[in-house]
């Protein structure tokens, strides 16, 4: 149940960003403080302009931050009702020569998403980019003996950087560091940018780590005190501590202090929260004997997948989040990842996800997982994801319905004070417990009385329940109806609707339309026809 002395206590904090609410983009972002992070409770809240933000994010295509192709971003984003965009800065195109920069693409993109109202997510293509060396500078393809590369178990070198090479680091850091200086020069007051992605799926593909002379030596030897301490393991090589698992530990543990140190050196030129996404480790469809995780070959070997989180979160502490990229909608898989994902010490975070519509009822159950934002990828005009004038349907009612309140979603998700439920194969009913009161979910329509409800036929239904007071509730949904009652009895029974207020937020300030009554709440709040809408309700007992 929530604890409303709690929520009182946030009370005085928030009036600040509920006045701010009031005005203009432009001016909220001149006048607050830095984006951070906060925790509270176990609960996590990205902060933009003094208050918590919701990331309703949308990526664009990998070769899309060009001044050529950013005029086919903008009216996708604008289509999908984003209010973020994802977008990635290349490193071969950022210091083309050794310690030439060309910032051009950074200032298009910074300008581009203040007149579009839009925030930015800056994503890094440094050492790594899906576990590969891509795009790194030609200078630094072309000079392995200076910046040398993996050395696979046969003693070939392959497509990646060696995380163990200091060359490499100081490159990449001088580089990372050139950008975020550049960006505290055009952007600390005005704070468009609000994240920065450290590298792009960091790891190896190719081989589970460096086989190099002096890796082997490395590796001969004992298990650094550091890594013995965050994961209280015994001492010992790291065939001795990890066994099966110590080529892949091993390279984690180079790889995580590699962009944990450029990181640092960035934040000391701009200080605004940085995260690492993850390609994941996916369940291997073979026979029981034959699923073995094979790092460096069924995903980037070393990067934070579910098995390397805990030395991560340990060894990378100027990483402030890491965010799993999700491109499976299979619920189990899905719903495992959100609670892998989402711990005390990290904030959840999708970075990116699929962008068809089987993939949109995840945003619910990633709010439900305290989610601070959620991005679908390749979203742009280019024609490389969608035809022009084209882009995702189920995800663009999401944010449609959700953008006017993004604020005050993330605050009550802050607060502890926000569930929801996404209809499962076989499932099309749920229960959400808010302690005094239930809420109902049943998916499907028709909904006739005294039959099962029948839920949708692609599995689409979706609600969200936010407590604002003892008996009042914010309630949205897709495909759904929500009925509240009290423990041990049916909805209706010593229980009545004070008020069901249709309505919508402007400026972070409720505006009432009109009340719901007889068909309209006498089967529940129904999510069905129409527009998507939101009900404020007030409820009572006799």
């Amino acid at each position: 149940m929530i604890q409303f002395s709690a929520l009182q206590r946030f009370t005085m904090r928030f009036m600040v960003a509920a006045v701010c609410c009031a005005f203009t983009f432009a001016s909220q972002a001149q006048t607050s403080q830095a984006p951070h992070m906060e925790e509270h409770d176990g609960h996590h809240a990205l902060f933009v302009d003094g208050a918590p933000y919701l990331v309703l994010g949308a990526q664009i295509n990998n070769s899309s931050t060009w001044p050529s192709t950013l005029p086919k971003v903008w009216p996708a984003l604008q289509r999908m009702h984003a209010n973020t965009i994802e977008a990635p800065i290349y490193w071969e195109q950022l210091e083309p020569h050794p310690g030439q920069f060309d910032f051009s693409s950074v200032d298009q993109l910074v300008k581009g998403s203040r007149e579009h109202n839009l925030r930015l997510v800056v994503l890094w293509f440094g050492t790594w980019k899906n576990g590969n060396m891509h795009y790194v500078p030609e200078w630094v393809k072309t000079n392995p003996q200076k910046y040398p590369r993996v050395l696979n178990r046969s003693g070939d070198p392959i497509d990646v950087l060696s995380a163990q090479s200091q060359t490499n680091l100081d490159a990449d850091k001088h580089a990372f560091e050139a950008l975020m200086g550049h960006l505290a020069e055009i952007d600390a007051r005005d704070h468009t940018v609000i994240l920065v992605q450290v590298q792009n799926e960091s790891g190896i593909i190719g081989s589970p780590r460096d086989f190099s002379a002096a890796s082997n030596r490395e590796f001969a030897g004992a298990v650094p005190a550091d890594l013995t301490r965050a994961l209280h393991t015994k001492s010992g090589s790291w065939s001795e501590v990890f066994g099966g698992d110590a080529d892949e530990t091993f390279q984690a543990y180079h790889q995580a202090k590699y962009i944990n140190e450029i990181a640092a050196a960035g934040k000391a030129k701009f200080n605004i929260p940085m995260y690492c996404n993850v390609w994941l480790s996916y369940p291997i469809a073979e026979l029981p004997e034959r699923q073995v995780r094979n790092p460096g070959i069924q995903y980037p070997s070393g990067g934070p997948t579910q098995w390397m989180l805990p030395l991560w979160k340990a060894l990378a502490p100027s990483i402030d989040a890491i965010g799993p990229d999700v491109y499976s909608s299979d619920p189990a898989f899905y719903t495992k990842v959100l609670e892998t994902y989402a711990r005390p010490d990290n904030a959840l975070w999708i970075p990116e996800t699929g962008n068809g519509d089987d993939y949109a009822p995840y945003f619910f159950l990633a709010l439900g997982h305290g989610a601070i934002g959620f991005s679908p990828f390749g979203v742009d005009d280019t024609g490389w994801t969608f035809k022009e004038g084209e882009g995702p349907v189920a995800h663009t009612r999401n944010y449609a319905l959700l953008n006017p309140m993004a604020r005050q979603i993330a605050l009550l998700n802050f607060q502890g004070a926000l569930k929801t439920a996404m209809e499962l194969p076989g499932r099309p009913e749920q229960e959400l417990d808010f302690g005094k009161w239930k809420a109902s979910v049943r998916f499907g329509f028709p909904q006739r009385d005294g039959q099962r409800v029948p839920g949708t036929p692609n599995h689409e239904g979706r609600a969200l329940v936010a407590q604002l007071g003892p008996d009042e509730f914010l309630v949205t949904g897709i495909e759904s109806s929500v009925a509240f009652h009290t423990e041990g009895k049916l909805p209706g029974i010593r229980m009545q609707i004070l008020s069901a207020e249709e309505g919508s937020y402007e400026n972070g300030t409720w505006k009432p339309m009109r009340l719901w009554n007889g068909d309209q709440t006498d089967r529940g709040l129904n999510f069905h026809r129409g527009a998507d809408t939101v009900v404020k309700i007030r409820l009572g007992t006799f």
